[in-house]
Formats: structure tokens, sequence, C-alpha cells
């Protein structure tokens, strides 16, 4: 994909708040090249692709790279500005982020999809974009490639090179589940007992998973975006998820002002030590803390695979609002064969 033509000028940036600064106006960085990146911080893709933002930002700053982080959540509960000011320090965002809680700068740029990178040119026209992960190479290219527009002459840092082996260009990956989503907007529940909106059920195990499916157990209610355990002192219940990845990430919120806990099994056992995300604490007795809503990083497969996995909890409160999956590179097609 190659630069579009000057014919989109870049709408400003108004958003709820600014994190890390005072606010970004297009109109005052004429002459420079800025970079945005509509994120959420719940975002498996989104959190893989700041590694190359936050790569980029520190080797162009100096060459009048100006970026900004365009914060559009997903959840409601993300429109929290220190919810978000924690989340960002967490990812270890330095540059300028805008929350645009409403959407208002992410329908002004007719973004879809989370992420979405956009380069403004020195005279403020929008000439490039590029949605979800991906493309990294080209997209730093055309990075370059403004920037020798805005007046630069010398010699530009070398590519980054690829995080992963999935960023390669031309990577061969295996097909893993798509994201699900939990509450009856987007519900994958599977149950039989299906799904009533701001209702509690009591959901049986069916025994037998279908993919692209998530299984209740016990006492949930059924909100907007997630469903939350309604179960009495004592009780518990799971969600059952059968899938193909080899990372699985959950979104998950405690109850307010407490600390929950969510245990994990795969293939009818405690998730093993070697396979435990990076948000498993307690790897001997495979349970991830849940201390606030946010993208918990629950399973990190050796290889990529078929699993069934079973969360479970007790914690009055708990929430559970979507499952997110990362593939790997078909060993055949491997840059090292």
């Amino acid at each position: 994909m190659e630069l579009q033509p000057k014919h989109i000028r870049a709408p400003e940036l108004y958003g709820t708040e600014w994190l890390n600064g005072d606010p970004v106006l297009i109109r005052d960085h004429e002459g420079r090249v800025i970079l945005l990146d509509f994120w959420d911080y719940t975002c498996t893709s989104c959190v893989r692709s700041m590694d190359y933002v936050r790569d980029w930002e520190r080797k162009y700053r100096e060459f009048g790279l100006v970026v900004v982080g365009v914060h559009t959540p997903e959840f409601r509960f993300a429109r929290d500005p220190e919810i978000l000011r924690r989340a960002v320090r967490d990812a270890q965002v330095t540059y300028p982020v805008v929350l645009d809680n409403d959407q208002i700068i992410w329908s002004a740029y007719a973004v879809h999809a989370w992420p979405t990178r956009c380069l403004i040119d020195r005279d403020g026209f929008l000439r490039f974009v590029q949605h979800g992960e991906g493309g990294y190479i080209e997209f730093e290219r055309a990075l370059q490639q403004l920037l020798g527009e805005s007046g630069y002459r010398g010699d530009l840092p070398e590519l980054t090179e690829p995080v992963r082996e999935e960023d390669l260009p031309g990577a061969v990956c295996y097909r893993s589940t798509g994201e699900l989503h939990l509450g009856y907007l987007r519900s994958a529940v599977g149950n039989a007992e299906g799904i009533a909106a701001e209702s509690t059920i009591e959901y049986a195990d069916p025994g037998l998973y279908l993919p692209e499916r998530v299984y209740l157990t016990g006492k949930w209610n059924n909100q907007r975006e997630c469903v939350r355990w309604a179960g009495d002192p004592g009780e518990s219940g799971s969600v059952t998820v059968l899938y193909d990845a080899t990372e699985v990430h959950v979104v998950l919120r405690p109850a307010p002002e407490q600390i929950g806990t969510v245990r994990i099994e795969q293939d009818g056992s405690p998730l093993a030590g070697n396979e435990a995300g990076k948000d498993v604490r307690d790897r001997k007795g495979a349970m991830v803390t849940v201390d606030m809503p946010r993208l918990y990083r629950i399973v990190r497969n050796k290889e990529f695979g078929n699993h069934l996995l079973r969360l479970t909890t007790n914690d009055a409160g708990m929430e559970v609002y979507a499952f997110s999956f990362t593939t790997s590179l078909i060993p055949v097609f491997s840059t090292s064969n």
C-alpha cells in the first residue's frame, strides 16, 4: 500500500482528557509527522502492536515524529481516567494519550478496528492508514518517506526487527479461534439455556462443547458487555471454552473495591506451570489474581493446539468480558528452515 495523496485533512484531536502531557493539536505541529495509534488497553492486538509504536516513538522523536495514543475504549469501565492512567503506566507508554471515550476521534477518522495506525504529514494531511496487526515494515517505510517529505535528508535508523516470528513478512500461521465475547450484546454463550438481558440464569454444564462458543456453569447474570457471577456464598461458577491457539487472554473485572481469584484448568487438569501465561502469579495453584479490570494473559502453550479451558470462581460480582487467542508460525514455513 502506497502513501495516499494529499486529499484528506486530518481532523483535530478533541478528546475527553489527556494523559502524559498537554493536548496535541495538529494545527500546532505544522512541519512535523504525526503518528496516531488507536488502541484499547484490553485489546490483545493493541498490546502486541504497541511494541512497535513505542520503538518508533523512541527512534524517530529526534527526527520530528510526534506520537499520540488515541484510547477508544471497547468496554465502559475503560472510560475511567484513573483506571486508564494505571494501564498506560503498566504499558510503559510515555507519549501523550487522549481519551476518546465518546468515539469522536474514532468516528472522525472512520476507524473500524483495534488497533489502527494513521500517519499525518507535515501539512496536516492524512497519508497512510493501517488496520490490525502486521504490516509493520510497510508502515515504518511510509513513516520514513513522510519524514523525508518533511525535509529531513540524513540517514534514518534501521527498520525495527520483527518482535515475533508471526510478524515476519509473508509468515504463514495457524488459524486460531476468533475473539469471543460475553454479555447479551455480542454473546457467544452456547448453553441450551440461552441468555436473558439483565437476568440471572442457572446454567448446567452441557458436557459437550462446540468451537467458537463459551459455556457457563452455575448462576450467571447477563450484563450488556459481560457475565457476572451471581452464585450464593460457598458456590462456584465456571466458564468453559474449547479453543485452537497458542496463547489465551481474557478480560476480567473484580467486584468493586475487591480483589478476586480465578482458578484455571486445561484439558481437565490444573494449568501446568510451563503453560501458564504471564499473569498467572500462583503457578503451582494455577490461579490468577484479579485486582483491576483489564486483559489477563492466562495461557501460553509451548505449541499451537486444541485445548479445553475452564475458569472457575466463587467471588461474588466477578465479571468475564471476552476471550482472545493468538496463533503461531506453522513450523514448515519457519524462516529457519
